[in-house]
C-alpha cells in the first residue's frame, strides 16, 4: 500500500488525511487551534509551536485510526494559511509568534508601501498587484521595522506558516510560488521574489528570504529528527505545498479552464485556474499563482456565513430551523434587500462599511424574510466577484461549492439561479488538506504529466453530485435583484464613514 500525508495549517484547526494510492482517504485527524488571546483590535497571532503540537497530536490520531496507514506514508504535502509572518533567528527559531493573515495592525505601513512603489498602476505594472492589503505579510514585515526593531535585529529569515513546516520536516528553507504571490513582494508573472523591492521594504530583506522550489518536484524528504517527533517514515517525500487556497483548488478540482469555486465560509472566496497571470487593475481580484505552475486568481468578500450567521443567533434559530425559514420564503424575499457588510469589505474596498436591510415593510420584516434576504445578499456578492473574474478572461462552465454554507441545500440552489451556472457539490469537507496530499502523490508518481490530467486518473470527483441547473425564471429574478443590490451598495458607500464608530 502507498500512502500520501496531507496537512493543512488553518487559524481554528490543523486538519490530516491519509491518502492511499488507489483513490481513497484512509483516516483523517482533526486538532483545534488557538490564536494568542488578550491581543488589541486588530492582531492576531499563534505561536508556531502550537502547530508543531497539533501535527504531534494529529499524527497520533491517524495512528490509531490506521497504523498500517501511517507506516506506508510515501509523500507529504503541506497547506497553510496565507500571507502569515514566522521571523526566525540565525538557529531557525522563531523570535515571536507568528503574525497571521487576519491580522490587520499594518494598515498605514501598507498604504506607505504603496506610495513608496509609486501608487497602484505603478505597482501593478512591477508586480501584478494593484493593492496591499493589510492581511499581506509585506505591512507586517513593515511594521516589525517601526515597532519591533530587536526582532527585526535578530531575525535571519522569513517563512510563510507552510513554509515553516517544510523546514520542520525537511531541514530545507524554500518557498512555493502559490503561497509567495501573498506576500506583497513576490513578482507573480516571473514567478520569483522582488529583491529590490523587498530591500526596500525592510533592509536585508533580499538576504532572509527562501528560494522558491518548482512546483512538480519534491523539496526534499522527512528528516530523522522529523520522523522521531511526528511518527512520519523517515525518508518520505516532501512535496513543495501552498497556501491554503492554492491546495483546496487542488482538492476541489479547480486546476483546468472552466470550473470556478466558490466556498461559503466565514469569508466567501471564489477562484479559478488561469494558464497565464491574470493581473486586475483595480485589485480587487488577487493576481496569485497556483501550486502546480499556472496561477489562481482569486476574489474574497469577507461576509458570506458570517452574514447567515449573525441572523440565525439573532432569530434563535438552529441551522434546520434557518433553513426551513429561508427554503420558505419566495426568492427576492418579498422586496428586502441585505448588504451584509458587517465586518467591513474587501470587495468591494469598504473597510468602514457595516450591515443594511433595506426595503422593509409592515408585511416582509418577518423572520423568514431577514434569514433569506442575508443568504441573498451574501451570493449577490459572490455573483459580483464572479462577474469580475469572468471580465479579466476567467470564464465558468460550472462552479464548485465548498464551505460551511454549501451544506445548505437551499444556498445550493440559490448559488446556481444567481450564478446562471451548474452547481456541484460534493467536493471534499478538507479539500486542502487533500490538494496537500495529492500534490505529493503527483510529485512522487507523475512522471512529467500535468496536475490535471494526473488528478484526472485518480477519481477524486467521484462524489461530486450531478449538476443543479439554474432555474430560468429566478435566475432573470435574481439578475434584477443583484443589479439593485449593486445600486444600494452604490447608495450606502458614502455614508459608511459618517457610519463608523
Amino acid at each position: 500500500m502507498t500512502v500520501y500525508l496531507g496537512i493543512d495549517v488553518g487559524t481554528q484547526g490543523l486538519k490530516a488525511v491519509l491518502w492511499s494510492a488507489d483513490g481513497r482517504s484512509t483516516a483523517r485527524a482533526s486538532v483545534p487551534l488557538q490564536v494568542v488571546p488578550g491581543q488589541p483590535a486588530g492582531h492576531s497571532e499563534q505561536l508556531a509551536e502550537d502547530w508543531l503540537v497539533a501535527l504531534e497530536r494529529a499524527m497520533a490520531e491517524l495512528r490509531t485510526a490506521d497504523r498500517a496507514g501511517v507506516a506506508a506514508i510515501q509523500g507529504v504535502g503541506v497547506s497553510g494559511q496565507q500571507h502569515g509572518l514566522v521571523a526566525l533567528d540565525a538557529a531557525d527559531r522563531p523570535l515571536r509568534p507568528a503574525m497571521l493573515w487576519n491580522d490587520v495592525r499594518c494598515g498605514v505601513e501598507c498604504a506607505a508601501l504603496l506610495a513608496e512603489a509609486g501608487g497602484s498602476k505603478a505597482l501593478h505594472d512591477r508586480l501584478g498587484l494593484a493593492a496591499l492589503p493589510p492581511g499581506y505579510t509585506v505591512g507586517k514585515l513593515r511594521w516589525l521595522r517601526d515597532h519591533e526593531p530587536a526582532t527585526v535585529a535578530a531575525m535571519r529569515r522569513v517563512l510563510l506558516p507552510h513554509d515553516y513546516l517544510n523546514l520542520v520536516l525537511t531541514g530545507r528553507f524554500v518557498a512555493e510560488a502559490g503561497d509567495a504571490s501573498g506576500t506583497g513582494y513576490f513578482d507573480v508573472r516571473r514567478r520569483r521574489f522582488d529583491q529590490d523591492f523587498a530591500e526596500q521594504v525592510l533592509p536585508g530583506l533580499g538576504g532572509m528570504l527562501p528560494e522558491v522550489a518548482p512546483a512538480d518536484r519534491p523539496i526534499g524528504a522527512v528528516s530523522a529528527a522529523a520522523a522521531a517527533r511526528f511518527g512520519i517514515p523517515a525518508g518520505a517525500v516532501v512535496a513543495p505545498g501552498g497556501g491554503d487556497n492554492m491546495m483546496a483548488a487542488l482538492g476541489a478540482g479547480a486546476v483546468e479552464p472552466g470550473v470556478v469555486v466558490w466556498s461559503l465560509g466565514t469569508s466567501g472566496t471564489v477562484f479559478g485556474y488561469a494558464a497565464d497571470p491574470v493581473c486586475d487593475p483595480a485589485g480587487e481580484v488577487a493576481a496569485f499563482c497556483d501550486s502546480t505552475g499556472a496561477w489562481l486568481p482569486l476574489g474574497c468578500t469577507m461576509n458570506a456565513t458570517v452574514a447567515t450567521e449573525t441572523v440565525r443567533k439573532l432569530l434563535g434559530a438552529d441551522l434546520s430551523t434557518f433553513e426551513e425559514l429561508v427554503a420558505g420564503t419566495t426568492d427576492g424575499a418579498d422586496g428586502v434587500v441585505c448588504v451584509p457588510f458587517l465586518t467591513g469589505e474587501r470587495s468591494p474596498d469598504l473597510p468602514q462599511a457595516t450591515g443594511s436591510y433595506l426595503g422593509l415593510t409592515p408585511t416582509n420584516h418577518t423572520p423568514a424574510h431577514l434569514a433569506r434576504a442575508a443568504m441573498e445578499g451574501a451570493t449577490y456578492a459572490l455573483r459580483r466577484l464572479n462577474d469580475r473574474l469572468a471580465g479579466l478572461g476567467v470564464e465558468a462552465r460550472e462552479l464548485r461549492l465548498t464551505g460551511g454554507g454549501s451544506k445548505s441545500a437551499t444556498w445550493r440552489r440559490l448559488c446556481a439561479d444567481v450564478s446562471g451556472l451548474p452547481v456541484r457539490d460534493g467536493v471534499d469537507p478538507d479539500a486542502a488538506a487533500l490538494g496537500a496530499a495529492l500534490q505529493a502523490a503527483w510529485v512522487a508518481e507523475a512522471s512529467g504529466r500535468s496536475f490535471a490530467a494526473f488528478r484526472d486518473g485518480l477519481g477524486v470527483d467521484a462524489a461530486l453530485t450531478d449538476p443543479l441547473l439554474p432555474d430560468p425564471t429566478r435566475r432573470a429574478l435574481h439578475d434584477d435583484r443583484s443589479a439593485l443590490w449593486l445600486t444600494a451598495v452604490e447608495t450606502l458607500t458614502p455614508l459608511y464613514p459618517k457610519l463608523a464608530r
